[in-house]
């Protein structure tokens, strides 16, 4: 009976659990935990959770494949997304194009009854015609009244009158047109623009290519030039074409000179006044688009009297005026734009320009020599851009610590891989964290270079050039970045004062894995030109040949570098030249000028096989020279055999680093010939081998062979001088004699031989 209940109890805190928030399920845990059978309560609460565990796993097989077939229904719908999005864009833009050539069918259809309506509000021709009928048919049948005497001597008092206040309404006019020239071009340019804006977006809805034929900016000006039309009527309003056509009256009457060379005059004067610009317009855009709008309000106008009226302007005036303004213009922009230091605003102003020539030639006004000066300033606009980038590179090379690029992670290692292509496979197997060779400005430098690229293709854009065109622009603009600009700057980090050898070993591995990165900004051209770079004529890239002499030059920096300091330890040479006997270890400044060349040449490990020989021979060799140099100063007056002997040691200590190699890939003992003429040298002193050298001299097998006369004279004449002061109380010592006897013998013969070779 107990166990019933405590089975129905169990069974009862079991629903509760599942049935009761969690919140309050603490006072059911409670009566668990104070209850009997702690453990049977459990197994059955282990047999609960297996239950729900196997009911959770049917439902999931149950609904699985339903899953499945959801996620690839919704994958299909985004892929129909996408479509519909593409279509939704091109159903837009065709909306656009059809409403702006709906407008231009009512526009044209509200044409003829604007005409109409002028028609009707002129006054003064019926009044003109009327005079005209009355003087030539009515008063001569009236007869000789005097009433007609004085209505024919009025007539002309009338046409008089019709004609000076259409004088002052064209004055109005001219003076109308002169304050709304500016509000007229801005106003043409901007329909230019948004005209040219949806034409670009329908391009792009069409997967067109970016760079959009000249055919295509011609059928563009084709709609433009009817939307235009209306500016007139918007900034000048009906009555100006009122004035327009009493003028035209006026001519039929007689005055047709008068008011053609007064309108001409006086636009002459207003174009003087437009095509003089403003002396501070090249310090900001705001001048020059000022500037550009009076220019097109001008032409505008011009273009429409042109159109609307018979005799008042000809298209040779109108043309005779464009080649003015032309000339002006052009000569206004060179002389401005030659102020500008700033690139951005130069790109601004070309983009204007490009505006301003292409709303014109939608006119019919040629506007090639424009788009000859943009060329011209094509360079200037390189120059600026050279300026700009040699600031950049001088701070990346003086902020660059000229060490190899630690990369802890492979996200490290990835972001520098996304900045300058890199590929190094032995590289790729050492775990992280681990170096690069090169240093930071590598990959700095590289993503200027590319910054550069395309600044230039910016420039390029919208100038109607073909890509060739392009592609011949970037690449000598970057060839003149590469030789000029950064080729001085890479000099400039080479030859600055207080470089040091680690940082010339770091510019030639940086300068070595620049070059070897120049085809990939060949390709990089051609992907954003789409010009191959196997094209006839293309030019190439002078990026190798500008590292190339970079690496030379920090080759050589280090051959001079290392000589300094090989003359620097040389000043700490204190030989005492009168010493009786040598050391027998080498000199101090010697030992430390060895340890110093040590630890520099393991330094050159990173360095490409022959500079590392180069350098280490040129060291070999500069010192060499320069102990032997040391040996035959003038200031060394006197030369003893001991002081002579400890100079031997010290070349001996010379030949051990030689002889080590401290520099892998010399064959044998080539790096001993860099000291076989001191070594020749000293062995005839040391060993007194005259009658060798003096038997053997000049045959090709002599055993002294390196050895010049004239050395041997000298420091033999410093040498007599010593004897000759040691033995001055000993003279009469048969062996200081004898031996003073042999030196003299010895120079005499080398005189004579120095004589008989010179002969």
């Amino acid at each position: 009976m107990a166990s019933a209940e405590t089975a129905a109890e169990h069974e009862r805190i079991l629903r509760e659990i599942e049935s009761t928030d969690t919140n309050c399920i603490g006072p059911t845990l409670r009566s668990v935990y104070d209850g009997q059978e702690h453990g049977l309560f459990m197994d059955k609460l282990e047999g609960r959770i297996r239950n729900h565990d196997r009911e959770i796993e049917k439902m999931c097989n149950h609904h699985f494949q339903g899953f499945v077939d959801s996620i690839t229904e919704l994958l299909k719908v985004r892929g129909e997304a996408q479509k519909l999005k593409v279509q939704k864009e091109e159903m837009r833009c065709r909306l656009q194009q059809r409403n702006i050539a709906t407008t231009i069918d009512k526009l044209t259809h509200c044409l003829p009854g604007t005409n109409i309506i002028l028609c009707i509000l002129i006054q003064y021709y019926p009044a003109l015609r009327t005079l005209e009928q009355l003087e030539e048919s009515c008063l001569p049948q009236a007869g000789s009244y005097r009433f007609c005497t004085i209505m024919a001597e009025n007539i002309p008092l009338l046409r008089t009158h019709i004609r000076d206040v259409s004088m002052s309404d064209l004055k109005d006019f001219l003076e109308s047109i002169r304050k709304h020239s500016d509000k007229i071009g801005e106003t043409a340019m901007k329909q230019f623009t948004l005209l040219g804006n949806i034409h670009s977006r329908i391009c792009a809805a069409q997967h067109l290519h970016t760079y959009t034929s000249y055919t295509s900016v011609n059928k563009l000006t084709n709609n433009k030039m009817t939307i235009n039309k209306n500016i007139w009527e918007r900034r000048l309003g009906n009555e100006s074409s009122q004035i327009v056509f009493r003028m035209c009256i006026c001519f039929t009457q007689g005055a047709r000179d008068t008011f053609e060379n007064y309108y001409r005059k006086q636009r002459r004067k207003q174009a003087r006044l437009v095509l003089q610009p403003h002396s501070n317009m090249h310090e900001t855009l705001e001048g020059y688009r000022h500037y550009f709008n009076q220019i097109v309000g001008f032409f505008v106008v011009e273009d429409h009297i042109l159109h609307t009226t018979q005799g008042l302007v000809n298209r040779a005036y109108v043309e005779e005026l464009w080649e003015l303004a032309l000339s002006k213009t052009i000569a206004a922009l060179r002389t401005h734009s030659s102020y500008c230091t700033d690139p951005d605003l130069i790109l601004d102003l070309k983009n204007l320009i490009v505006l301003f020539a292409d709303t014109l030639q939608g006119y019919g006004f040629p506007v090639n020599q424009l788009f000859d000066m943009l060329l011209e300033m094509r360079d200037q606009y390189g120059e600026i851009l050279l300026k700009k980038w040699n600031q950049s590179f001088r701070q990346i090379l003086d902020q660059d610590n000229y060490s190899p690029i630690p990369v802890a992670s492979p996200e490290e290692y990835q972001r520098i891989a996304c900045q300058f292509p890199f590929q190094d496979p032995e590289l790729d197997k050492i775990p992280f964290p681990k170096k690069l060779p090169f240093s930071e400005f590598v990959p700095k430098v590289y993503s200027q270079l590319k910054e550069f690229i395309y600044a230039c293709l910016k420039y390029s854009e919208d100038l109607h050039l073909s890509s060739t065109e392009i592609d011949d622009m970037i690449r000598k603009s970057t060839n003149l970045l590469l030789t000029r600009t950064l080729s001085h700057c890479l000099q400039y980090a080479i030859k600055k004062k207080n470089v040091g050898l680690a940082e010339l070993v770091q510019i030639i591995i940086n300068t070595t894995h620049l070059e070897q990165s120049c085809h990939y900004l060949e390709e990089f051209i051609s992907n954003i030109t789409n010009v191959p770079p196997d094209t006839i004529n293309a030019t190439k890239l002078y990026g190798t040949s500008t590292f190339k002499d970079a690496r030379h030059a920090a080759e050589e920096e280090i051959y001079t570098n290392l000589n300094q300091k090989i003359d620097q330890f040389l000043q700490l040479a204190d030989y005492d030249w009168t010493a009786a006997q040598g050391g027998a270890q080498a000199s101090d400044y010697l030992s430390d000028l060895i340890a110093f060349l040590c630890s520099t040449f393991a330094v050159f490990t990173h360095l490409p096989g022959k500079v590392a020989q180069t350098a280490c021979m040129s060291a070999c060799k500069h010192l060499s020279t320069s102990l032997l140099q040391l040996l035959l100063e003038a200031d060394v007056r006197q030369v003893s055999m001991g002081a002579l002997q400890q100079f031997n040691v010290d070349v001996k200590e010379c030949e051990r680093f030689a002889r080590a190699g401290p520099v892998p890939g010399f064959q044998g003992d080539t790096l001993l010939l860099a000291f076989i003429d001191l070594r020749q040298l000293l062995d005839l002193f040391t060993q007194w081998d005259w009658s060798t050298y003096l038997a053997d001299y000049g045959r090709p097998t002599c055993k002294y062979l390196r050895v010049n006369p004239h050395t041997a004279l000298a420091l033999l004449e410093k040498m007599k001088d010593t004897s000759r002061k040691n033995n001055m109380f000993a003279q009469f010592r048969k062996n200081e004699r004898d031996k003073q006897k042999l030196i003299d013998t010895v120079v005499k013969q080398l005189r004579n031989l120095i004589a008989t070779n010179q002969a």
